[in-house]
């Protein structure tokens, strides 16, 4: 029997875990700190748009994690920037019965384009996803997801290209847990196109009126298309997909917020923030492509400074980022 270890438990992770605890999906949730010690102790507050329950988990701390067998499949939710340690920490554990963790399939919920890659040094068998879901974690022992009537949108496939019985299973899985899932054979498209959204959480850290904040995001998206392109990525359209997202929405008074993504949630709590994994990552392609991105890296340098100075959301003006003339 599959059963899936979730490796995180912010938002995306322990959202999924929840979902798998109601719909009886083997799973055990695997995290670390306040967070984890909160879940395993009291279980975790889920807050849906009808209602707030607590659910009582099966989870861990990294330190004491479960013994992994045949059949488990790795669900990495932790940020693209804690990638290379956690791929590090779990590939080389040993299986029951014979072989290392490494030669288990691990699926990749990252945003940017970085993770795979990474995981693909350790792992042999890699499942990257695309995920659309209005989730919240600011709060310790605390969830907020407030998409309906379904928990988000994912779109699931081999990494770095193809199809196979496991990836079907993983979204057969993720649809029966409530998900909206589909599975492609070019995963890499998803992920830049959802890359060319991403590019623009960082707006949200800034104050300023919210036409100079729309014309800053539409400019860094603009911007990131042109590198995306000539970094030899087609990024999927909307019509390509094959299940039905039109009546999937936030629910209003679920609470989520507008300008409240996970990039403002991580300096909210006073964690490292995935910036450099975002308008970084147009910025490295357009260095390796000799396509200028100076947006992207005017807004990286500044929210690096952000974070490097202890600042938090809306202390410095958008204006002040230092758009290049």
């Amino acid at each position: 029997m599959t059963r899936y270890i979730i490796i995180g438990a912010g938002a995306v992770g322990a959202s999924l875990a929840a979902e798998f605890e109601t719909h009886g999906i083997p799973y055990v949730l695997v995290g670390r700190g306040a967070q984890i010690a909160h879940i395993a102790a009291h279980g975790l507050s889920y807050r849906r748009p009808k209602e707030t329950r607590v659910v009582r988990l099966n989870a861990v701390d990294t330190a004491t994690p479960p013994t992994l067998r045949q059949g488990d499949i790795l669900v990495l939710t932790v940020k693209a920037q804690d990638v290379e340690a956690a791929t590090d920490f779990w590939a080389w554990r040993d299986v029951e019965g014979a072989g290392l963790a490494s030669e288990l399939p691990l699926v990749t919920l990252q945003n940017g384009l970085a993770a795979e890659d990474i995981a693909l040094r350790r792992f042999s068998r890699v499942y990257a996803a695309s995920i659309r879901i209005p989730a919240r974690y600011t709060v310790t022992g605390e969830v907020v997801v407030g998409g309906e009537p379904n928990i988000g949108v994912v779109t699931l496939g081999r990494y770095p290209q193809g199809l196979d019985g496991t990836a079907s299973t993983i979204v057969s899985d993720l649809t029966k847990a409530g998900y909206l899932a589909e599975a492609s054979a070019d995963i890499r498209r998803w992920k830049a196109a959802k890359l060319l959204h991403n590019v623009t959480n960082a707006v949200e850290l800034f104050a300023g009126t919210p036409e100079a904040r729309a014309k800053a995001a539409t400019e860094l998206a603009d911007e990131a298309q042109i590198v995306l392109k000539a970094a030899g990525y087609d990024a999927a359209a909307p019509s390509e997909r094959t299940i039905d997202i039109s009546g999937w929405r936030v629910a209003e008074g679920s609470g989520i917020e507008p300008g409240q993504q996970s990039t403002w949630q991580s300096f909210v709590r006073g964690t490292s923030s995935e910036v450099d994994y975002l308008n970084g990552e147009i910025v490295r392609l357009g260095r390796l492509h000799d396509t200028a991105a100076p947006l992207n890296a005017a807004v990286q340098q500044a929210v690096a400074r952000l974070a490097r100075d202890g600042g938090k959301p809306g202390s410095l003006d958008i204006a002040e980022v230092g758009w290049p003339a």
